[in-house]
């Protein structure tokens, strides 16, 4: 009897443990719980958008340099590059996630610290570090910086025991890890890239459980700061005018208020079908400035009309509920805060991008998500898909990696 109690045992044993082989293979399959929607509206915005950055570019021969090809090109190779920091974080283990966020936080404080020491000064913001002769904007990875640091503050503090709301304590540090890079920020000054932030930074106080008496004095806090910022002067002339512009684009047509007029001159030109790609007039004949950064979606608007123009705003809006869903299936507190804070990030950015092309929100000078021309913005945004998608990933696996042993436990007596 001992002799066959000890056969079944030892059985038993390496059933379970062939069982659990299987589970953790199930884990590390690269493609096992991903969201392929995600991913998906990603990869179509993405070569939408080398489309209309070609388009921008095409007849631009000063801008390009007589190569007609030269930015799709860039922006193809922008976007295999992305895809391939998109594939490494999702491949990373879960673990290595949280422990990499102290470094990535800390890269892009010394990033912007570089950039006031020895940036370039482009569209009149220090905002720009050439290396190699390759540009890099550092403030487009802070905004994921910040993301990651305060949900990293937020799963520490809650390590144990889960927090329906923050504290004291818990507010201001995740304040003090979102000021730093914002206050370096505001020295460049980028004041599009300080919107955007300040919205994210909301976004993942509010879902990391903020009771909401303190958002509504931290937002009072934010307008008497943007006040006094533009009584000190912090704001650049040019900057103030554009927000004078926005208020009445008629006041300098020819200045402050002209890339507003001609955006909506080039959207309105689109109608319901468009004037088809590479067609139209505007846009061939380069009157909307920074066509292929700040201003790709009045490519969309013109060429591609009314249709193409809601099926990029309709990616976009897949984009983000993906991103608030997975907030809402993860069970891991570091993977929730931070998929809000990347929804809240990309739902921002898009609204003030589209915005200011239709004139209802000021020119800031922030680029689409995965549309717009840009190395800094792709790279940054790609690696925010790809701790999406990390987090989707070990949400779906996690389950079923609990549940399996249980039952195999449960049908042997």
């Amino acid at each position: 009897m001992t002799t066959s109690i000890g056969v079944a045992g030892t059985a038993t044993t390496a059933y379970s443990t062939s069982s659990q082989v299987r589970v953790d293979e199930v884990r590390r399959t690269p493609t096992a719980g991903l969201d392929w929607l995600l991913l998906g509206s990603v990869l179509v915005l993405s070569l939408i958008g080398c489309l209309l950055v070609w388009s921008a570019t095409s007849a631009e021969a000063e801008l390009s340099g007589g190569d007609p090809r030269a930015f799709v090109q860039r922006q193809v190779v922008n976007l295999g590059i992305g895809l391939g920091l998109l594939v490494a974080v999702v491949l990373v283990d879960h673990r290595w996630v949280r422990i990499l966020a102290p470094v990535v936080y800390v890269g892009s404080i010394i990033g912007l610290v570089l950039v006031l020491v020895m940036g370039s000064v482009v569209n009149g913001s220090k905002s720009w570090l050439m290396l190699g002769g390759m540009s890099i904007q550092p403030s487009e990875f802070a905004k994921l910086a910040v993301v990651v640091g305060m949900a990293l503050v937020v799963a520490e503090r809650s390590e144990g025991r889960w927090l329906t709301r923050l504290g004291l304590v818990d507010v201001v540090a995740m304040l003090l890890i979102a000021g730093l890079p914002a206050s370096l920020i505001l020295l460049q000054p980028d004041l599009g890239t300080m919107l955007v932030l300040t919205a994210t930074v909301f976004g993942v106080l509010a879902a990391a459980g903020t009771p909401r008496r303190w958002l509504v004095a931290l937002g009072g806090g934010g307008v008497l700061a943007a006040t006094g910022a533009v009584m000190a002067g912090v704001l650049e002339d040019y900057q103030i005018d554009r927000f004078m512009a926005f208020t009445n684009p008629e006041l300098d047509p020819r200045g402050a208020g002209y890339n507003v007029e001609q955006a909506r001159i080039a959207v309105g030109n689109g109608g319901l079908f468009g004037q088809g790609l590479f067609g139209g007039s505007q846009t061939r004949s380069g009157f909307v400035p920074e066509q292929h950064t700040d201003f790709v979606f009045t490519v969309a608007g013109e060429e591609l009309g009314l249709v193409g123009a809601t099926v990029i705003v309709a990616l976009l809006g897949v984009l983000i509920w993906r991103a608030l869903l997975i907030a809402v299936r993860t069970d891991d507190v570091f993977g929730r805060v931070a998929a809000a804070g990347i929804a809240c990030w990309f739902a921002f950015q898009a609204f003030q991008n589209i915005g200011m092309c239709l004139g209802i929100m000021p020119v800031t000078g922030v680029p689409l998500p995965f549309v717009s021309y840009g190395g800094s913005s792709m790279f940054a945004s790609m690696l925010a898909i790809g701790l999406l998608l990390n987090i989707a990933s070990r949400t779906a696996t996690a389950p079923a990696a609990r549940m399996r042993p249980r039952r195999f436990a449960l049908s042997r007596p």
